[in-house]
């Protein structure tokens, strides 16, 4: 069986749709899969095991004319299944007129009408006892190939990843994600020095980032006054990333890429859910994990599904009333 899964959104997106790849090798170890991504978001499937191809929708230069050469590379191939995990035209387009004998996909997508089979993609509310993480309403695309139970997304950093990052765990240490693309979901730097304040000082603390997260880390390194802390943002790649999480005694995020970076390695994480909730079924999966998030009921939380540049009712309660644990080990 020849199979496509598309998934063209952000860091985390991807890491949460490589449950698919488990799953499918899982049920049938034959089958050839080829993963869809953005350009940029390749190195975290270099090297994958189970992934037979990698192809790239480049967005930023020759969008739409790099769509229709994707639509002939995507027709060309003859996929038995083409399983789309996303709610937008683009990706529906390119299922829609895949020509694959299975179109999969969600009906809030335009181009549903043209799938072999669309599913629901519920998203969950504050107060939601029972909601389904994203990994499970992916799971429902391929309910009929495989069966309705989730497997977990995974990373596969390489030996030369590991290596890299074998040097910075030669003491106990936690790693700190400072930053996220919303400024509704990123906890204050006051905040973070807040943890950063009851962390024992047996631990080295690594702060994790993209390059352009430097500046952040800087001013938390700086403001802190801890001699402990290094600022890592921007020194490794996706999967190097990904392996230093690994073994940390805990890894602080807030709720963007890096969360899914530690439930991919069943790392320990401590997720910080600021305007959003867990219950839009983007938290933790690593089997020791927790949640930082203000317990008290919030007219005005959630405010969105993504957050926004600023917080709309000008306090940031959400934020700035968290009490904060490190939830470390002993």
């Amino acid at each position: 069986m020849k199979i496509l899964i598309i998934q063209t959104a952000f860091i985390g997106d991807v890491v949460l749709a490589t449950a698919l790849v488990e799953k499918l090798h899982a049920f049938d170890p034959a089958a050839e899969i080829h993963f869809l991504l953005r350009k940029g978001n390749e190195l975290l499937l270099s090297e994958h095991p189970v992934i037979n191809k990698v192809l790239i929708w480049d967005k930023k230069q020759g969008k739409y004319s790099n769509l229709f050469k994707l639509l002939f590379e995507i027709r060309s191939a003859k996929y038995d299944a083409v399983v789309n995990c996303q709610r937008f035209a683009a990706s529906g387009f390119l299922t829609g007129f895949s020509g694959a004998k299975s179109k999969l996909g969600f009906k809030k997508n335009p181009f549903s009408l043209l799938f072999s089979e669309s599913y629901p993609h519920k998203i969950g509310k504050r107060d939601d006892v029972f909601f389904l993480h994203e990994v499970e309403r992916n799971q429902l695309l391929i309910s009929g190939i495989t069966d309705q139970h989730a497997a977990a997304p995974k990373l596969y950093p390489t030996s030369d990843d590991f290596t890299f990052v074998a040097g910075y765990k030669e003491q106990p240490y936690v790693t700190i994600c400072p930053a996220s693309v919303w400024k509704t979901k990123e906890l204050p730097l006051a905040k973070w020095i807040e943890l950063i304040n009851v962390i024992p000082g047996s631990y080295r603390i690594f702060l994790l980032g993209a390059a352009g997260d430097k500046l952040i880390a800087e001013e938390i390194v700086q403001k802190s006054g801890n001699a402990q802390i290094t600022n890592c943002c921007g020194a490794f790649s996706f999967l190097q990333t990904a392996a230093l999480m690994k073994d940390a005694a805990m890894n602080y995020t807030n709720d963007s890429a890096p969360l899914h970076f530690a439930s991919a390695m069943n790392a320990r994480v401590t997720a910080v859910f600021c305007s959003t909730v867990p219950q839009f079924g983007f938290g933790p999966l690593s089997t020791e994990s927790y949640i930082l998030e203000e317990e008290s009921d919030l007219y005005c939380r959630p405010c969105g599904l993504h957050g926004y540049k600023s917080c709309p009712e000008k306090h940031f309660d959400c934020a700035k009333k968290i009490h904060m644990k490190t939830f470390l080990p002993g």
